[in-house]
């Protein structure tokens, strides 16, 4: 499975403008939701917020890969944002939040979105990956990053 697979090219930004865990969680759902992947913000925006109360999906190295699963969507997607200034996301290490995948997969999709999770995860765990998109000016260099990573790493 590639990232490109279910990363949707409209649902990406290279300036994510919150700088709160919740206002980072509603940007990427509208990232999706003009982009036409989710039709239900705030049911979705609410599912992952409950998700985020478990545990939170920083997992360090200025990476927040927030999910959750939602009837109202018909399969895997997810959206990608960049915050250059970082938010405080709770992360495991207490550092802030650079690189953001929002993952949303429908309610009966175990396997999928858990081979998505850890496809990320695997690309994110590149040091030098993750520096290089924090570099990505703009939305094309930062889907011609990941497309290249997903190639070299398939």
């Amino acid at each position: 499975m590639k990232i490109m697979d279910f990363l949707n090219p409209d649902a990406v930004t290279a300036d994510l403008q919150a700088k709160t865990k919740d206002d980072a969680i509603k940007e990427l759902v509208d990232l999706l939701s003009k982009a036409g992947s989710v039709k239900e913000k705030d049911k979705l925006s609410k599912i992952l917020m409950s998700r985020e109360a478990l545990g939170s999906t920083g997992i360090g190295s200025g990476v927040g890969i927030p999910h959750g699963k939602c009837d109202g969507v018909k399969e895997l997607t997810a959206a990608f944002a960049l915050s250059p200034k970082g938010v405080n996301f709770d992360s495991l290490d207490g550092e802030p939040v650079h690189i953001f995948f929002l993952l949303v997969a429908p309610q009966d999709s175990a396997g999928p979105h858990l081979k998505a999770l850890a496809r990320i995860s695997r690309l994110l765990k590149d040091r030098v990956f993750r520096e290089s998109l924090k570099q990505c000016k703009d939305e094309k260099s930062i889907l011609r990053l990941i497309e290249d990573e997903d190639t070299k790493r398939h």
